[in-house]
């Protein structure tokens, strides 16, 4: 099997932690093996066995055995992943799953065949979150960074935490007391399975912080488009607006965007027909137009803009992009990021939606 990998924003940033609590960068660097010009591209990854001995020199060189736990708390997703917006913009924790589920491969790639990592598993008339992370305890610390950092995207939401108790399947550690401080609920150690029991009724309360619309406005030219676009009066502009701030979810569907609209498909079809166009080429030059504002803006990399616009590949996104503009996103990114001002015109290949 494949080594894991992780993505380079995620190192980084435990990189920088480390640092600031007294360790090395140059020694962190050679222990783990990863080059600094690997960590400058956030698509770049680095394999889960490099990330491992990043966070045991970490832990050795701030002389911390909790760093991992610390790490999960204190450094919010928002800081190196989009997924930390996307978590924040959804409705409630168990949409925020969903989509942790959907674009988790983008921080941390784990192989866990065709079901979901994180999955609502009942027990005894609790609910329970699981990790079905294969082999956690050959790495008990990213168990400890996943956990910590769930409880620092749900926190804010309310006076008491969401998780009322921890389990891990990795033997107690010679700092338990730091398990109860960092989770503020009781761990088992050694346990089955790798799972937090939350409060089932917060589930469905809503908690979003950032508006839905947050991703268009990750580039510069979003906004404006989308203002465009609520302003439309034809069907076309009104699906392109309500398309928009679900992209990101991979369930933008005629159906949805339909029963939104309160009409029957058959009703949009005709409508959409009737204007020259049908909705899934509404739907693709739509992907294509923020696509090219968002590599345009310089404020997503090419993965992240793959996932922003509705595609459950990288691979996938790039195979369109070409069809499109007849280059890679990865050339495309280069070329605006050599531009004098990204911002100040169309960029080329853009066509109106």
């Amino acid at each position: 099997m494949a080594d894991p990998t992780v993505s380079a924003g995620n190192a980084a940033s435990l990189i920088e932690l480390a640092v600031s609590e007294g360790a090395s960068r140059a020694a962190l660097h050679r222990r783990s093996g990863i080059d600094p010009e690997r960590l400058r591209d956030q698509d770049n990854r680095v394999t889960m066995s490099e990330y491992h001995r990043l966070m045991l020199a970490s832990k050795e060189l701030t002389g911390d055995p909790a760093f991992g736990l610390r790490f999960g708390k204190s450094v919010h997703m928002q800081e190196f992943s989009i997924l930390g917006l996307i978590f924040h913009a959804c409705e409630t924790v168990r949409d925020a799953i969903v989509q942790a589920n959907r674009y988790g491969q983008l921080v941390i790639d784990v192989d866990v065949g065709t079901a979901d990592r994180f999955q609502w598993q009942r027990r005894n008339g609790q609910l329970w979150l699981v990790d079905t992370r294969p082999d956690p305890n050959d790495f008990p610390e990213l168990t400890e960074v996943t956990f910590g950092r769930f409880m620092r995207l749900t926190r804010p939401f309310w006076d008491t935490p969401l998780v009322r108790e921890v389990n891990v399947t990795h033997p107690a550690p010679g700092y338990q007391a730091e398990y109860d401080r960092y989770f503020e609920s009781p761990t088992t150690f050694s346990s089955g399975w790798n799972a937090m029991r939350v409060e089932e009724a917060r589930l469905t309360q809503q908690i979003a912080v950032q508006p839905r619309y947050a991703f268009g406005i990750l580039s510069e030219h979003a906004d404006h488009l989308l203002q465009s676009l609520e302003g439309s009066k034809s069907t076309r502009g009104r699906v392109e607006s309500l398309l928009m701030p679900i992209l990101h979810t991979g369930t933008a569907s005629m159906e949805l965007i339909a029963d939104k609209l309160a009409v029957s498909r058959q009703t949009l079809y005709r409508q959409l027909k009737a204007e020259g166009v049908t909705f899934e080429t509404v739907l693709d030059e739509l992907r294509h137009k923020l696509a090219l504002h968002y590599l345009g803006g310089q404020k997503t990399s090419v993965n992240e803009t793959a996932y922003l616009v509705g595609f459950s590949e990288p691979a996938a996104f790039s195979r369109a992009f070409k069809r499109w503009t007849g280059n890679s996103p990865r050339a495309a990114y280069r070329l605006q990021a050599a531009a004098p001002s990204p911002g100040s015109a169309t960029p080329a290949g853009s066509r109106s939606a």
